[in-house]
């Protein structure tokens, strides 16, 4: 079986040009995805279509017959990250790792979920219930020693992009995030293994648990910044609604009182995470992306 990467991974990939490591990756991929069936003696049902934006994802099942997700990602990726938070988590609110020595660097055997069922798939108000419900379970402390990256860390990297490509049109949603960034990093209250990238489609229903999460990136900080991400899910909708800015409002006091989290410090981050989503949508030619994010950034 041939394993050619979905287009939609290719063209997420190809936004930034110039990167070597990933453009080998891709071309490595399909021999790289035979490697890992064989040595993990999997039997492969199809290759997920349109897949992701960040990895292969190959429906397999193991040895035994048991249905499984072979998933291979690219370096940029961060997957030893990955695999570590998700052997942290143990099955706890995500995915469980079913390989925790897998035979190369950047594969992961998951179980497997229902890809197609995800709780954006439910009415507004329970999908935000369940995500919220599932996101809480992945707050632990992370493991003594670690070496994941943190929030101060990441953000830091992605300011320094924000600066590097000024345009005076955005520029005072910049200088507010970056503000934002520099007063909350100031007087950070905990220290929680954070998914990092969490969202309605990152939950998916699963058979064990009626919802689990995938597809993290992890980091280490505070947990007002891994829902901030949530606040802004659908965006496309609150953009539509005459009403949006007041429902992001009530959102943002919503899923603060759920969660225990500071109002502030979720508008904050969620500021600085919608702008710096914007700003990067702008850099790859993304514009009406980032012309809703940026909307939706003004609004707070």
């Amino acid at each position: 079986m041939a394993f050619e990467p979905p287009p939609r991974l290719v063209r997420a990939l190809g936004e930034t040009p110039g990167d070597a490591d990933t453009d080998r990756w891709l071309r490595n991929l399909p021999a790289r995805t035979a490697e890992a069936v064989a040595g993990l003696g999997l039997t492969v049902e199809r290759v997920q279509v349109p897949g992701g934006r960040s990895s292969l994802v190959v429906l397999v099942r193991r040895a035994d017959g048991t249905p499984a997700v072979l998933k291979l990602v690219p370096p940029r990726s961060r997957p030893a990250s990955e695999r570590a938070a998700l052997a942290h988590w143990a099955g706890l609110g995500a995915v469980r790792l079913l390989d925790a020595e897998a035979a190369a660097d950047g594969v992961l055997l998951l179980e497997r979920l229902q890809r197609d069922v995800s709780v954006r798939s439910l009415p507004e108000a329970k999908s935000m219930l369940e995500a919220a419900g599932t996101l809480r379970r992945l707050w632990v402390e992370p493991p003594a020693g670690h070496r994941f990256e943190t929030v101060a860390e990441r953000t830091g990297r992605q300011a320094d992009a924000m600066r590097a490509h000024p345009d005076p049109d955005v520029a005072p949603l910049v200088d507010a995030a970056l503000a934002a960034r520099a007063e909350l990093l100031a007087d950070a209250p905990e220290e929680r293994l954070l998914h990092g990238t969490f969202r309605q489609s990152k939950v998916l229903a699963a058979e064990r648990v009626p919802w689990l999460a995938v597809g993290p990136d992890p980091v280490v900080g505070e947990c007002a910044f891994d829902l901030a991400r949530l606040v802004r899910d659908r965006v496309e909708d609150l953009i539509a609604t005459p009403s949006g800015a007041a429902v992001t409002r009530r959102r943002v006091k919503r899923l603060a009182e759920s969660l225990d989290v500071d109002q502030e410090r979720l508008r904050g981050w969620t500021l600085f995470r919608a702008v710096e989503s914007g700003v990067r949508a702008l850099r790859v030619g993304r514009a009406q992306d980032a012309e809703l994010l940026l909307e939706f950034a003004d609004w707070l």
